[in-house]
Parts: C-alpha cells; structure tokens; sequence
C-alpha cells in the first residue's frame, strides 16, 4: 500500500455471510459509548493494577461474559469454574540511590548508580561474577547466527547491545529494518539464562540510529514523569529469573576497555557481515546491588470466558481475543482515565463476545475471550497465562489483540521524527505481527473487503519505538501462536490524563471491531488455519 495517501471514501462493502449477519449486527457504537464510560470514569480511578479500580474493571468484564452466556475459563481457589484467573504479582518501588553497578579491575574500583546504570529486580539481588561481551545475545540458529557460540557464559555476567545487528539495512536477516523477537530485552535474558549467565547487562547501540528506551520513555511525559513514580511490578513464578541492568555508553565503554576493541568497533564488524565478535573481557569482574525501597504482594485476575466451537473435533482447538482492562491509575486529584489504553480494547473484546453469543451459528473452533491483568506493568497478565494457559497452546491457531483501538494516529512527541504519520488517519487500522504469519494477514484483508478499512504494517518495519514487543499479543508470539495486534496509533493523550471517551472515534472502533468479528469467524470455521513462521529472515523463507 502506499503510506501517507488520504483516503476517507471507503468502497462499497462485500455482502456478509448470512451465518454470521446475526452476530455482526449486534455490534453496536451506542455500546461501545456507554461501556466506555463507564470504564474510564472517575469512579475507576484510572483503574491501576491492584488498586479498586481495575479490580472494578475485571469484575465488570466478568458479569459481561456471564450475560453472553460464556462458559467460565478458569477456576477458582476452591476449583469450582470461574471467569477469573488469579495472577500473582510482586509490586516493588527500587531504592535507586542505594543500588549500584561496581567494577573491580587491577585493584580499582568503580561504582555506577543511577541514572548511569538503572536496574530493578523483585527481590533485593546482589551479584558479583566475571564478564563476557554476547554481542547482541542473540542465538538464532534457524538464521545461522549464534552470539553465544564462542564464549562461556555460565557463572557470569554478560554484557549485550540492545535491538538487533543490521538494524539499518532493509535487506537484513533480521526483519530489515523492523525487529524480530530477538530484539527484546526478555529474550536476551532468557537467552542467557539458558547459557547459564546469571544477570544481564544492557546497552544501546553504539552506533544506534534512534532513541535509547530511556530516551523514547521520557518523551512521553505524563505518567512516565509524574512525582510519585508508578511501582513496578512481576510474577513471582516467572520463568525468567535473573536480573538485568542497563547501562549509558560510557559505562559500557569502561567495561568493554580490555575487548581490543571499542563498541562503535564491535557493533561495526557484526553489522559488516555478521561475524560474531563476543569475547572473554580479561580482569573484568562486575558487582550488581539492586535494593528495593518497598516490596509487596498481591493478586490481579485475567478475565477469561470460552464460547465453545460447534464442531465435536475442532472444538478442542482456541481462537483467543484479547485486551487489557488496567491503566495508570490516579495521583493526587488527577486520573489517567485510559480511555483509549486500553479502555478501547477491553469494550471491544466484551462487545465481541457478545456479538459471537449472539449468532444462531458458531465457528467449529472454541473462541476464548481474554482480558489481561497488568499489562502496564509489562504484559504480566499475558506472560502468566502464556505461562499457565487455560487451554492448550499447542492447539491454539491464531490471536487478536485490542490495544488501543478507538483514535486516530496523530503526531506527539513520542514519534516526532521517528516515525510518518499518515495525512488522514480517521479510517486507518495498524496491523502489527504479520512477519509470522502472512497468512493470517491475507485472511484480514480479504475479511477486510466487507469493512473498508485503511490497513497499515508501518509499525512491523520500524525499529525505534519497540511497538512489536510492547501489548499482549507479544508473550503468545514467542510461543509460536499467530498473533496480531490491532492499534490505531499514538497520540498526544497516549499515558496523559487527557486520554479521555470524548476523543474516541467510535464509527471507527466500530468498523475495526466488525472486521475482527468477520477475521475470528474465518479463523475460527476455515478448514486450514494460519501457518505460524518461526524463522521469517531465513533464506528458506524469503
């Protein structure tokens, strides 16, 4: 498609099949008004992760799937059928000015805190091993390249560059100039974990062509700067289990001085031909102390209710649609109402179920409808349930995922410079994932014949806003489950209190959410179901 062209005019519609009609004309605007505000009013609080609020919200999306007539998907502590999925979460605020990263070389010391080296972990943690440079910490042996492949990490700490080598050259193995899963944060630990390693340290690119996660994070403003900092917040069961620190340029330089050759170098010699250049770092030992101000426990519910599927042998295989129902909270007398995020996704989610219970006719697949708890927080409530699914991921064939689904995309300071936005983006959708399956992605756009919407995959060839790694759709990605995220954009109010229902383009929402009706009943009935692909840099695939 060509980026950047107006276009207001959809054309006229293909007729929708009579088996679906019923369903499709429950989906309703008035609907989408009233449950939105409801969900984003004062009276939520802004709905922050383990506060009244969201547990409101969770319980609201809970009696909606119980007026579809969804069958709970979860059990409670007593085993008896539940829409609630209990998800237990740390909640912890680090004591950055009592945590540090110290150097011991030669008999000298050097000691970096915040904000030279920011690191946060759930327990108090202290660390103190050799260190060993990974490259990227990438091990990707579908696409030949294995940063790990000539070093020894276990027992040490492992130094890393963020994102992924070749970020610049649309010919890449590594999705061009988008990202693949290897780029995150969390597959570089687990990663090294695998190796043994026992923490992680983190630094930008140093001959990066973008904002550093910091630096993007801090353009936002918000809630990202507001007085008291929001907690953080993780699962204490997670299967990732060491610490990570990221660090600025100049401590990593100091750390890499006995490499032979400078980061700008190292970077340099992977991104000309991807050689990998990881190395012991003589006399190099690193001490990491992560203390934490406060450190609390608490329980936040995924929301979850199954249609069951028509046909006796694919009712055992899951279509999954989601969103998240917390936000930011409240501060003082200001709510960050989070109308939009995810406010958005979670009304649509309710409206589908809804929508499917009330068509005469069923997919042969089952269709579980999921609300995510701590998304904000870092995609807790999908981790824990990709973690501990309720039903099996090997037969789960495809995922939609609302997040943020009711603006249009409009420049903030967020994307100035980073990314084009389109003139016109009032009847415009963004499609993020369909590197790993293109097939599912034929089949939203042919479904899309019926809605003439605007679809867009800008976010899947950029590399400086992270977008792939950042909704819930992400954590079922790295389980090899076809998974999309439907977003329609950033904007000024994205994380600001003025992200309010007033702003919501609903004839928009509307349409998006007709068209993920029409695209799970395919995914749902259709006899082949979406090919995931677990290598798309491949030359086997290209």
């Amino acid at each position: 498609m060509q980026l950047g062209m107006a276009q207001t005019v959809a054309p006229a519609p293909a007729r929708v099949p009579v088996r679906e009609m019923a369903g499709y004309g429950v989906i309703h605007e008035t609907d989408l008004r009233a449950n939105l505000a409801f969900l984003s009013s004062d009276a939520l609080g802004g709905r922050m992760s383990l506060q009244r609020g969201d547990d409101a919200a969770a319980e609201w999306v809970a009696s909606e799937f119980a007026k579809a007539g969804l069958t709970p998907a979860a059990t409670d502590t007593n085993g008896k059928p539940s829409y609630l999925q209990a998800v237990p979460l740390v909640e912890y605020r680090a004591d950055r000015a009592a945590s540090a990263v110290t150097l011991d070389r030669g008999g000298k010391r050097i000691v970096w805190s915040a904000p030279k080296a920011l690191g946060a972990y759930h327990d108090d943690t202290d660390v103190t091993a050799p260190v060993v440079f990974a490259g990227f910490g990438i091990t990707a042996p579908e696409l030949g390249y294995d940063d790990y492949k000539n070093i020894d990490a276990k027992g040490k700490i492992v130094l890393v560059f963020d994102h992924e080598p070749q970020e610049t050259d649309a010919r890449s193995i590594f999705n061009g100039t988008g990202n693949t899963r290897y780029a995150t944060t969390r597959v570089k630990l687990l990663n090294a974990q695998a190796h043994g390693a026992v923490a992680l340290i983190v630094v930008a690119e140093p001959n990066r062509k973008h904002l550093t996660n910091t630096e993007r994070a801090a353009r936002i403003g918000g809630s990202i700067t507001r007085a008291i900092p929001i907690p953080m917040q993780a699962l204490p069961d997670d299967e990732l289990h060491i610490p990570s620190v990221a660090v600025l340029d100049e401590v990593a330089e100091e750390i890499l001085a006995t490499a032979g050759r400078t980061p700008h170098e190292l970077q340099a010699a992977i991104d000309k031909d991807l050689t990998v250049q990881s190395r012991e770092l003589p006399d190099t030992s690193l001490s990491i102390h992560l203390k934490n101000a406060s450190r609390t426990t608490g329980i936040s519910h995924n929301v979850a209710g199954l249609l069951k599927g028509s046909d006796p042998r694919l009712a055992a295989e899951t279509i999954i649609i989601s969103g998240h129902h917390d936000h930011d909270g409240e501060s003082g007398e200001e709510i960050w109402h989070g109308a939009d995020d995810n406010g958005s996704g979670t009304v649509g989610v309710v409206e589908l179920a809804h929508a499917f219970a009330a068509n005469p006719q069923r997919p042969r697949r089952s269709i579980l409808f999921v609300v995510f708890a701590s998304e904000e927080r870092g995609l807790l409530g999908s981790y824990y349930m990709a973690q501990h699914p309720l039903r099996p991921l090997a037969t789960t064939r495809a995922m939609i995922n609302f997040d943020m689904i009711g603006r249009n995309e409009t420049a903030s300071p967020q994307t100035d410079g980073l990314i084009e936005i389109p003139a016109d983006t009032t009847n415009r959708l963004n499609l993020i994932g369909a590197l790993y399956s293109p097939d599912y992605d034929r089949v939203v756009e042919e479904e899309n014949k019926h809605v003439g919407l605007v679809l867009d995959h800008r976010f899947d060839h950029e590399s400086a806003l992270n977008v792939f790694f950042r909704s819930d759709q992400f954590p079922f990605v790295l389980k090899n489950i076809p998974a999309f995220w439907f977003f329609t954009g950033f904007h000024p109010d994205y994380h600001h209190t003025t992200d309010t229902a007033e702003k919501i383009n609903y004839v928009k929402m509307t349409r998006i959410l007709q068209l993920s009706y029409l695209t799970a009943w395919r995914f749902g009935d259709d006899m082949t179901v979406p090919r995931f692909v677990a290598n798309p840099g491949s030359p086997a695939t290209k």
